[in-house]
């Protein structure tokens, strides 16, 4: 009884061969399933070859990068399918390499063949594959399609070869240069080179340095090592490997600034004829003007030695009061005909435009003392009509005086024949302006002409230039201004011009030049 137990515990105490057996194929198919998995989820091609060239292995992903099945590709030999026949040379040299032991390994980028015939750029690593002993019993390689990503590369490639041109071809100096202390010029186009070399210091830095506006305001600076004038912007940048650098832009504006002075002379000769030919057209008045004084001076003074002469004859002494009498009447007439003289002189004066503040009051004083010797010739009563306690405005005078002696001299000429003879200059405050106008009792502006009125050599006088009303309007917009013109209901015109009290910017371009 007691060997038939020990017997049992033996046979069950011995491993079941067969269970043993299914444990193990068990764990294998798991393992397989798992390597198999893993290969079927790889995004890289998998390709396995023998020591000719045969394939033997071909994963899910190269498949799908060829477009074929594994039973189409497996067995197949060089060349293989998915070779592009533009490409069969180099392939072949590749495999001919591996196969006779001159490499032993191979990292390639070449195009592959997908079965519809389209292209793909892959990235090809082979290397040898060893059994367990460590004998080689062919290559694996590994196949990744870059295509996309090439792609990309050769289009940021070709943008910068595009962008690179263009800046190459541009007439301003483009510069990049590291932030100060570093001597580092990173990047400086053609046009810089021809000005300035490869050198920091002998272009981008000076001009940098000088400019510490934001990147939308520019500033002129003139470079004396190259005898030009620039127009500079500079602005901060992040550079390919993620320094701040500084990006300048100069512009060169040599013949521009050369072109404008050019222009303001011009223009500034152009402002002396206007005066000279208002003085001109003024010429009988002003004779007349003088004569007024100059006559009274000349009675005045023959009177005294008529008087002297006569109290000798009596053997008598001339009353002190009477001489003083006469010569304080002279002396008057003197001032008089002095002051006609010093409102011509100042007015006609050329002089560089200076911006001031002055009273407007006496602006319109000046203006119309001179004007209305016109106005006196042709029976024409100039009226000045002022608001109380008027703001001194920033302007230049002279060019002021211009506007207003032009527009008064225009409303006296627009009277001639009128029946009301009464011009009116009014000056007053208006939404943070002033507010100039000249009103006449003229003939009016006809409308086949309102359109022209300020046109260059546009005029309605036989003898005029036409180039007075424009040259006012320039004088005007110059100050920030506004000049225009307005029919009254009663008859006439009404020229207007409007200045700041407070200019935004107190110099002003004046065609191109500062005022």
């Amino acid at each position: 009884m007691s060997f038939r137990l020990s017997h049992l515990f033996t046979l069950r105490a011995r491993p079941d061969p067969a269970r043993t057996q299914r444990q193990t194929e068990a764990e294998l198919s798991r393992e397989i399933a798992f390597r198999r998995a893993m290969e079927n989820s790889m995004p890289t091609g998998m390709r396995v070859i023998d020591l000719e060239g045969r394939i033997s292995y071909v994963n899910p992903a190269f498949c799908r990068l060829v477009g074929m099945t594994q039973d189409e590709l497996l067995g197949q030999t060089p060349p293989y399918s998915y070779w592009p026949p533009e490409q069969l040379e180099q392939h072949r040299l590749n495999i001919k390499r591996l196969l006779q032991g001159e490499i032993k390994s191979l990292n390639t980028q070449i195009p592959v063949m997908h079965r519809d015939g389209s292209r793909l750029i892959c990235r090809m690593y082979t290397s040898p594959l060893e059994d367990a002993q460590g004998k080689q019993v062919g290559w694996m390689t590994s196949v990744t399609d870059i295509t996309e990503p090439s792609r990309i590369r050769l289009e940021l490639a070709q943008a910068q070869e595009r962008f690179i041109t263009v800046l190459q071809s541009l007439d301003a100096a483009v510069s990049v240069a590291a932030q100060a202390p570093d001597d580092e010029l990173l990047f400086a186009n053609e046009a810089y080179r021809k000005w300035f070399g490869n050198s920091l210091q002998a272009g981008h830095r000076p001009m940098a340095d000088a400019h510490r506006a934001p990147w939308s305001d520019t500033r002129e600076y003139f470079h004396e090592q190259v005898a030009r004038w620039f127009d500079v912007r500079v602005r901060s940048i992040q550079w390919v490997d993620g320094r701040v650098v500084q990006l300048l832009v100069a512009t060169d504006i040599t013949q521009k600034r050369i072109a404008d002075d050019n222009q303001r002379l011009q223009y500034e000769r152009l402002q002396q004829t206007s005066r000279l030919i208002n003085m001109g057209e003024m010429a009988s008045s002003l004779a007349h003007e003088l004569n007024q004084p100059l006559t009274a001076i000349n009675n005045y003074l023959m009177g005294a030695v008529a008087r002297i002469r006569s109290a000798e004859n009596r053997q008598e002494t001339v009353a002190a009061d009477d001489l003083i009498e006469m010569l304080t009447k002279t002396a008057k007439q003197a001032e008089r005909a002095g002051t006609v003289i010093q409102r011509i002189r100042g007015f006609v004066k050329r002089s560089d435009p200076i911006r001031k503040f002055i009273d407007p009051a006496a602006l319109v004083a000046e203006a119309v003392g001179l004007a209305e010797i016109d106005g006196r010739a042709l029976g024409v009563q100039v009226l000045q009509e002022l608001d109380p306690d008027l703001p001194s405005i920033n302007v230049d005078p002279i060019l002021i005086e211009q506007v207003l002696v032009n527009l008064v001299k225009n409303g006296i000429d627009a009277m001639r024949d009128a029946s009301i003879k009464v011009l009116r200059v009014r000056v007053r405050i208006a939404e943070n302006q002033i507010l100039f106008s000249v009103k006449d009792r003229g003939h009016g502006v006809e409308p086949s002409i309102r359109d022209r009125l300020f046109d260059s050599f546009y005029t309605t006088k036989a003898e005029g230039m036409g180039m007075g009303l424009n040259i006012c309007r320039s004088i005007i917009e110059s100050h920030q201004g506004r000049l225009w013109f307005e029919d009254n209901a009663d008859g006439g015109s009404t020229f207007k011009f409007s200045l700041p009290l407070e200019p935004d910017n107190p110099i002003q371009e004046l065609n191109g030049e500062a005022v």
